[in-house]
């Protein structure tokens, strides 16, 4: 039997990618968005398409039990919804740090509790989790993400070593920054409505973000470049339990621990003044 794999996130950048990377790799492939019309195309490229949303209990229950009918199990859970909320610590509201964790932490949990009872029945399946560079090194204005990602590389170290007797795979990557609406997502939650302290350093995020991610950057991922690493791990009888993707991933945790704290503080507020 092919194993089935169940993408989320599927509506832009790189889980449209991966979907359409694991369609031409032959195997079922059910690409997933909160709505429908954002993935119509991808029916046409050989994906079969379900609503699901990863703050929504039933969303969830319905898409696995979907998957589970037609196929017997999710053979690969691809864990790669999300979206990075931007704003100073002391700004960020309680609410938005909320709704983070639930689309980029709990939601991704949770489907995970919803795969593997079948997954261990059958002593097999692989879970893949889309983490960051940003879950290895941390900037200003933007802690909120930085701390979804980090609790990724945790859960990720858990869950590996809790289902490996299972037969089941558990895979981090850890791609740099990927050229997609990431920067302008990011940069629509950053408040700005009433002056305040954090002004000069909202405003230096702001550029750095837009230089970061402008046409032509040096060091910008394609998304196609992640779902190539993602079909690799799901495809592979030995993957790895990391996949560092990029020349900053690579590098950029080394030199914070090279510099250590005074360092890198120096470093960000260079890159980032307030």
């Amino acid at each position: 039997m092919r194993k089935s794999v169940l993408i989320t996130g599927c509506s832009t950048g790189i889980g449209r990618a991966t979907a359409l990377a694991f369609a031409r790799a032959g195997l079922p492939t059910y690409a997933s968005a909160r709505r429908l019309d954002t993935i119509e195309d991808l029916s046409a490229a050989g994906c079969r398409l379900l609503q699901l949303d990863v703050t929504d209990e039933s969303s969830m229950t319905r898409a696995v039990a979907t998957v589970e009918a037609e196929c017997g199990s999710v053979g690969a859970l691809i864990n790669n919804a999300g979206y990075a909320e931007a704003a100073p610590m002391e700004e960020v509201t309680m609410a938005a740090i909320r709704k983070q964790f639930d689309t980029n932490v709990f939601g991704l949990l949770r489907l995970c509790q919803l795969v593997l009872p079948r997954m261990r029945e059958l002593g097999a399946g692989t879970i893949v989790n889309v983490g960051s560079v940003g879950g290895l090194i941390t900037a200003p204005a933007a802690g909120a993400y930085h701390m979804t990602k980090y609790s990724l590389e945790a859960l990720s170290d858990a869950l590996r070593i809790e289902v490996r007797g299972f037969g089941i795979g558990v895979v981090l990557l850890e791609p740099d920054g990927v050229r997609t609406q990431f920067p302008m997502t990011a940069a629509a939650t950053m408040p700005r409505d009433v002056p305040g302290p954090y002004d000069g350093l909202k405003a230096s995020h702001a550029e750095v973000l837009a230089s970061s991610y402008r046409d032509g950057a040096r060091g910008l991922l394609s998304p196609e470049a992640v779902a190539k690493v993602a079909v690799k791990a799901v495809t592979s009888t030995r993957p790895r339990a990391r996949y560092r993707i990029g020349l900053q991933a690579r590098f950029a945790p080394g030199l914070r621990r090279l510099v250590g704290d005074r360092g890198w503080d120096s470093l960000m507020a260079r890159m980032f003044p307030a």
